[in-house]
């Protein structure tokens, strides 16, 4: 054997060791996420009022929203261009 063939022999364990720790890394994440999933699915089915209180707050914010007028409704259609160009060199703007 020359010193290429030491070289490449050393390279090719080094290799498989270090595939066996990423490896190893990637199963630990893996399972860490299955792991804090499960506590979430848990939490989240024991408080399950708390999830529909939050949809019934964003229901009533919603409603207040159009009870103000910000929503726009159907009948508001968009101008065409042409009319808000017209609208701004009547009004005095420079476009």
């Amino acid at each position: 054997m020359t010193n290429d063939d030491d070289h490449h022999a050393g390279n090719a364990a080094e290799g498989r060791e270090g595939k066996a720790e990423r490896d190893a890394a990637a199963k630990a994440v893996l399972d860490n996420m299955a792991r804090l999933r499960a506590l979430r699915l848990a939490r989240e089915a024991a408080m399950p009022q708390a999830a529909t209180s939050s949809k019934a707050r964003r229901a009533k914010t919603t409603a207040s929203t159009a009870k103000r007028g910000t929503k726009k409704t159907e009948d508001d259609k968009p101008r065409p261009l042409s009319e808000w160009l017209a609208d701004q060199q009547s009004s005095g703007h420079r476009t």
